[in-house]
């Protein structure tokens, strides 16, 4: 049987190297030979990757390459995710990442894979894909869902509104949903002027790529797979939700970082609590939460009277209403991580019933995958599309109410009452109830997808037949 070898090129912000190690592992799980290309400061994030392939027939192989930003006239920059907590770092990085071509195609011509799956920030990966005739494929970290409606949104259509805040219908999509122009990226936004250059590039190298493989399975959003492939015709597989691939404790306990709380004590707490009592708040590894919002969110948990695990940055910490945590702990209501979450393992306790998110991908798939009810309070990126999919079209969310897409980051502006309102909400019989029924439906579907025969793990043989294809017809 002749071997099928895909390299991947995963951006280093943990949202999109996280499911492209994973993706990875999934794809060595087929017998395919996989190679993961990075640079220096993400290489060891990787090594808990590349102990989940050791007894398969390919193990996942690393392959370093750096950024050669002296030639190009740029500062050194930093490939470490941890250091990129500004606008200006983060702009300095996506400028330095043109200067990783070079020794990626060296890599390339001596290794001669069937194809490239390359994270969007990359789309001088096309062209590299067409110098050595085989396929690019993209990876853009989201949905279907949102590449229909950000495709709608974005590259065809200006919205028709009379005002920032006046709602209108996203067009040519199956369902009817409605967005504000002040939920849409702003890219045009001074810290994001870099970013629009490269955003613009991605676009137009991937309507010239072989295609897209998308962290999503059929039976999660089917109109929109069809839609993708039939309507805006695009090549497209859906082969998730790989983070599947995290079956035991230590797998969703470590991804991407170490816990900054122990396991033991974690499950612990979550056992000493009631089945689907606990909600659990967390907005991700890049949204910041500013002080008054992190006022409104204390108030209000201490209101509402429910279970709560809140994760928050380490930089956040002093944040914190004072006499907080000590009034939560005389309690036993409420658990705080300082840092890094055990976020799968959390999902996937019994005890949660609820999570408050900022709708990132990873983050919703996670939810999915723990067949929990969701507050959507979406702040940046596609995470607003994100929210309007769990709220809308699922029915397994409520929204956090009038929020608006950020350029900086920030969670802000969100008053107790509606943090109140949507904790209540999805926490009790009446709502909550029903929507925690859909999502336990989802949670089961998504299970069964990437299980043999199941829909992502068909999809994935078929991608993997049809990039060996492309190679003997070359």
């Amino acid at each position: 049987m002749t071997t099928c070898h895909v390299v991947f090129l995963p951006f280093i912000g943990y949202g999109h190297m996280i499911p492209m190690a994973d993706m990875a592992v999934l794809f060595a799980s087929h017998g395919v030979k996989t190679t993961i290309i990075t640079t220096p400061s993400t290489a060891h994030r990787l090594t808990k990757s590349i102990q989940k392939t050791i007894n398969y027939t390919h193990q996942i192989e690393l392959h370093i390459i750096e950024f050669n930003t002296g030639e190009a006239g740029l500062p050194p920059v930093s490939d470490n995710p941890d250091q990129i907590d500004s606008d200006e770092l983060l702009s300095t990085l996506i400028q330095a990442l043109p200067t990783l071509q070079e020794p990626f195609e060296q890599f390339i011509a001596k290794s001669q894979p069937n194809c490239i799956i390359a994270d969007m920030f990359f789309p001088w990966t096309t062209e590299t894909a067409a110098k050595f005739n085989i396929p690019r494929i993209v990876f853009n970290g989201t949905g279907f869902f949102a590449l229909c409606a950000s495709h709608e949104t974005m590259t065809l259509h200006k919205p028709n509104a009379s005002s920032d805040s006046e709602p209108f219908i996203v067009p040519n999509i199956p369902h009817e949903i409605k967005l504000t122009r002040k939920q849409l990226p702003r890219l045009e936004s001074e810290g994001f002027k870099v970013f629009l250059k490269v955003f613009i590039q991605s676009v137009e190298a991937e309507a010239k790529s072989y295609g897209v493989i998308v962290n999503s399975f059929y039976e999660l959003e089917p109109e929109y797979v069809r839609h993708y492939r039939e309507v805006i015709k695009r090549k497209a597989w859906h082969i998730g939700p790989v983070s599947i691939c995290n079956k035991n404790v230590e797998g969703k306990l470590e991804r991407g970082k170490k816990s900054t709380i122990d396991e033991h004590e974690c499950l612990k707490w979550l056992k000493s609590k009631p089945s689907g009592s606990v909600i659990y708040i967390s907005f991700g590894s890049i949204v910041k939460v500013s002080r008054s919002q992190l006022y409104e969110i204390a108030t209000a948990l201490e209101a509402c009277n429910e279970n709560f695990i809140w994760v928050i940055r380490n930089d956040e910490e002093t944040l914190i209403p004072e006499g907080f945590e000590a009034r939560i702990a005389a309690k036993e209501k409420g658990l705080i991580i300082k840092g890094w979450a055990p976020q799968m393992l959390i999902l996937d306790h019994e005890s949660v019933g609820g999570f408050m998110t900022h709708c990132g991908w990873n983050s919703v798939l996670e939810g999915v995958l723990g067949g929990v009810v969701m507050v959507a309070w979406p702040v940046m990126a596609e995470q607003f599309y994100n929210a309007k999919l769990v709220t809308d079209v699922l029915r397994i969310g409520v929204s956090i109410g009038d929020v608006e897409w950020n350029p900086a980051s920030l969670c802000d502006g969100v008053k107790r009452a509606s943090i109140e309102r949507a904790v209540a909400t999805v926490m009790g019989a009446q709502e909550g109830d029903a929507m925690r029924l859909r999502a336990q439906g989802l949670k089961e579907k998504a299970k069964g997808a990437v299980e043999e025969g199941g829909s992502s793990y068909l999809d994935l043989n078929a991608f993997v037949e049809n990039v060996k294809s492309f190679k003997s017809k070359a």
